[in-house]
């Protein structure tokens, strides 16, 4: 099991948190206080959903909404926070970046806040929002052993995007759905700011007999959960779960569950991981205050939790969405396909160049000749469910380069071995636009540096409209 959080503790809330509380109603999409665009599905109302009629089941614990140690902290860093070196969990091969999808010893955060604490549960969760560069990195397992931090696993999403994965940058947090911990989650500075809802959709994990084998994930998640063969429900990660029209929050007495329940009628929840007994679990910042119990066990509360995992529902489909301001958008499924990861091999010349995830490029140094470097890897275009390219369909291919750099992208039937499509080398801004060969296919980059000076390559590759 990938990322999975279930037990309550409440930790002290950080100053941070309390200097902007103040102004969270007031703030603009893509900051810390409201992180991600104002068509973020995260900051979406759906409009007119349709209803799936599977019921969560009961399970081995009472549903839950947690603020304890297996939820996460939201940190702001400021441009005078220090930069940090994490290094890899001891006894494994580095810290893992799941979006270049191999091991680095170490890597540099440039702004770190003083005051961080990982959440104390073996998922160590912790984000960091850095204003100065609008990244929002994300880390599973973050420990602080003999004065070095270190983490088993790292990811990173921009503060103003959608707040989920694409399926070329698939992993861009540590949830399992590729999403950062603190997307969706109830923040401390919302609790009691005056208003009857949260106004985003909420964070939600279920246990395997609500969740799905096949498919494991749906749009908008492009990852799940790795041990999906348990699954016995219907319900796949990334999913959006509502409570319908009808169901009656007035007859809710407990005041926290109410102004969920509100959420949950007019933005609802995604699913976002997997937890262990708990038929669903929704998540809140530690340090937040937000118990159920409050020391005690309510039963009050209890059954009032039970009522709603009786009337939440998935949404299977929606007749329109209304964005954060207010207005309809189609949410855009057509996202870039391609990948600059890694594996390259050299065809000549050197230093190779190398994948930046930030910059989502293979970035060169500077160099005194062309150098041709190949990667013959499938995983430049993860086979994301949603988004798989079609035979017959068009796609349009642009190269994005610096510093004189060139892109070639190459497609190769899978069972003859031939190659059935080539781009030839494209430069900065140059397109081509053509229909895809075949269903089954490796693919084929390469990229070729600029000469005297740093360069940079990299292609977004996107469904053409039809003809």
């Amino acid at each position: 099991m990938s990322f999975i959080n279930i037990s309550l503790i409440a930790p002290v809330l950080s100053c941070t948190l309390i200097s902007i509380t103040l102004q969270a109603n007031a703030a603009d999409f893509g900051t810390f206080e409201k992180p991600f665009s104002a068509t973020s599905l995260w900051n979406s109302k759906p409009v007119a959903p349709v209803f799936d009629d599977f019921v969560i089941p009961t399970s081995k614990f009472f549903p839950a909404v947690q603020d304890g140690k297996y939820s996460t902290h939201c940190y702001l860093a400021k441009a005078s926070d220090g930069p940090m070196i994490v290094k890899g969990t001891i006894g494994k091969k580095g810290i893992y970046d799941a979006d270049a999808e191999n091991f680095s010893e170490q890597i540099t955060i440039p702004h770190w806040p003083s005051e961080l604490l990982p959440a104390e549960g073996t998922d160590g969760h912790a984000d960091i929002f850095d204003t100065t560069s609008g990244i929002i990195y994300s880390f599973w397992q973050l420990r602080k052993v003999d004065s070095v931090w270190r983490a088993t696993h790292y990811g990173w999403m921009s503060m103003s995007g959608s707040g989920w994965g694409d399926p070329a940058h698939y992993h861009q947090g540590s949830r399992a759905t590729g999403v950062a911990s603190c997307a969706g989650i109830i923040r401390s500075f919302e609790l009691h700011d005056g208003q009857d809802m949260y106004n985003h959709a909420l964070a939600i994990s279920l246990t395997d007999s609500a969740l799905s084998h096949i498919p494991s994930y749906a749009y908008p998640a492009t990852v799940s959960d790795g041990n999906t063969s348990m699954n016995t429900g219907l319900i796949p990660e990334g999913a959006l779960l509502m409570l319908p029209p009808e169901f009656d929050t007035a007859l809710l007495n407990t005041p926290e569950l109410k102004k969920i329940a509100n959420t949950l009628k007019v933005y609802g929840a995604y699913v976002v991981d997997k937890n262990y007994g708990t038929p669903y679990l929704i998540y809140a910042e530690i340090g937040s205050g937000l118990k159920m119990h409050k020391g005690i066990w309510d039963v009050r509360a209890a059954q009032e939790l039970q009522n709603i995992r009786q009337s939440l529902r998935m949404v299977r489909s929606t007749s329109g969405w209304i964005d954060g301001n207010g207005k309809s958008f189609t949410p855009n499924k057509n996202l870039n396909i391609l990948s600059m990861r890694g594996p390259w091999l050299p065809l000549n010349g050197k230093p190779v160049g190398k994948f930046v995830s930030v910059q989502q490029a293979v970035v060169f140094d500077q160099t005194e000749t062309k150098v041709v470097q190949a990667n013959y890897s499938p995983r430049s275009i993860p086979l994301i469910d949603w988004a798989k390219p079609e035979k017959g369909k068009r796609y349009t291919l642009k190269a994005v380069t610096t510093g004189g750099a060139s892109l070639r992208f190459k497609i190769i039937d899978k069972e003859t071995k031939k190659q059935v499509y080539d781009s030839r080398d494209l430069q900065n801004n140059e397109s081509v636009t053509f229909e895809w060969p075949v269903d089954s296919f490796y693919p084929l980059l390469t990229v070729t540096s600029g000469v005297g000076g740093a360069s940079s390559a990299r292609g977004i590759l996107l469904r053409a409209a039809d003809k």
